[in-house]
């Protein structure tokens, strides 16, 4: 592997209905050490808090990019 190359991981979450879990979730992928990574959160149209769940970690931590959509 070439070392000129950056790595970037990219972790995709779906997400609808899950505000109980949504923090523990996104906390635990952000605290893996990995620092070239993004966290894409796909929130379906989910009904509860977790649109603006995802909408406060996009806010803090530039890793995060969120992606609304209407149900489906």
């Amino acid at each position: 592997m070439d070392k000129n190359i950056p790595v970037i991981l990219s972790v995709i979450i779906p997400v609808y209905k899950t505000e109980n879990t949504l923090d523990k979730c996104i906390e635990s992928v952000l605290q893996q050490g990995v620092e070239d990574m993004e966290l894409i959160l796909v929130d379906d149209g989910s009904p509860d808090r977790c649109p603006a769940i995802c909408d406060s970690y996009q806010e803090k931590d530039a890793r995060v990019k969120v992606i609304h959509k209407r149900n489906g």
